[in-house]
């Protein structure tokens, strides 16, 4: 009876190496923010992904509807030929199986062969397809339930950055559910240190900051962040479009809060921020900027408080909101961008 059980274990062990064979491509990560504006849009996953037949000889044959092209989310190809003889019927049955998510068992396994692979590679495409299968709602609650968060969570620590990167962007999927982020909260301050010790305009602070765009989407958790807006301000300075747009997208989130208006004027902030308001800088960053600037200007201090931020030496009040500023200016002359949507934006904030 022992072999009789350990048989089908070792058949389906199999058939989850063969999902994540064919689970290389990068996926879609769902934002909850979108490119085109500053309203937090929450998206969901309503549609299936079509499969898609191999050119290549002895590549599988991606069914449309199979599970392997539910949990990959686009077109994929295997990433290397697939020993058919060593997948049995079960497996089979599992591969092609035709349902809207991973059952239950599945990830299970997944998650159970994440804690016992010793491979960089074989992390990656593990946390690749519980990202993948973390798109969909039923996963997001399964994963939570099978403690899956704590053990995705565990590999922000991995030494390869790689790891990390996938580790974020699975992480990413599950904070779509409101529930996951009372879990995935803990390790904010985790996050803040990656994209703190990591190379600028790497992977790694693009996921993290992805991460953190997704937990400051409501108020709830925005005070977790409160300490990282220096972080944050000075990645405008030093990053390249994509990060300082994703940087951008915290920071719209949380100057969105009046009750984290004070922790965010008192910040350090490099006084070339200001240099930033050019009509010379990307129009996706500077609508953002904008946006920022005038969730600031809104904030109205008492004499007395205004009195003490002008004390603090670099703090962002100084910086881009004393009269003493060079904002003001710089807005002027933006009046004249030639961009009509940045154009009111910065009139909106002048008036």
């Amino acid at each position: 009876m022992g072999d009789a059980s350990v048989t089908p274990r070792l058949g389906n062990m199999k058939a989850l190496l063969g999902i994540l064979a064919g689970a290389g491509a990068s996926y879609g990560i769902y934002k909850l923010i979108s490119g085109g504006g500053f309203k937090r849009i929450k998206k969901t996953a309503s549609s299936e992904a079509p499969g898609v037949r191999s050119s290549q000889p002895g590549e599988r044959t991606i069914q449309p509807g199979s599970l392997l092209a539910k949990v990959s989310g686009l077109d994929v190809l295997c990433s290397r030929p697939v020993n058919t003889d060593s997948v049995d019927v079960a497996s089979g049955d599992i591969i092609h199986q035709s349902s809207g998510n991973l059952e239950p068992q599945h990830l299970r396994m997944l998650l159970s062969c994440l804690q016992t692979c010793s491979s960089p590679s074989d992390r990656c495409r593990i946390l690749l397809t519980l990202g993948n299968a973390a798109a969909f709602t039923v996963n997001q609650n399964l994963i939570r339930e099978f403690e899956g968060i704590h053990i995705i969570a565990g590999f922000l620590s991995d030494p390869a950055p790689e790891v990390k990167v996938q580790t974020l962007n699975a992480l990413n999927n599950l904070c779509m559910n409101i529930q996951n982020q009372e879990e995935v909260k803990v390790y904010v301050s985790q996050v803040l240190e990656l994209i703190e010790m990591s190379p600028v305009n790497s992977d790694l602070q693009l996921g993290a900051l992805r991460l953190l765009t997704n937990l400051s989407v409501t108020d709830k958790h925005q005070h977790l962040l409160k300490d990282s807006v220096t972080l944050l301000l000075s990645l405008l300075v030093v990053s390249n479009e994509t990060l300082q747009v994703q940087a951008l997208k915290v920071l719209v989130n949380l100057s969105s809060n009046p009750d984290m208006m004070d922790d965010i004027v008192q910040a350090q902030a490099p006084a070339s921020v200001v240099l930033l308001f050019d009509a010379r800088t990307a129009s996706a960053v500077l609508l953002r900027l904008l946006t920022f600037a005038g969730n600031l200007k809104a904030w109205r201090p008492s004499v007395q408080v205004a009195d003490e931020l002008r004390r603090k030496q670099d703090c962002l009040f100084r910086v881009m909101l004393d009269e003493s500023s060079q904002l003001h200016s710089r807005l002027v002359q933006l009046l004249s961008h030639p961009e009509r949507e940045i154009q009111a934006q910065v009139a909106r904030i002048l008036t």
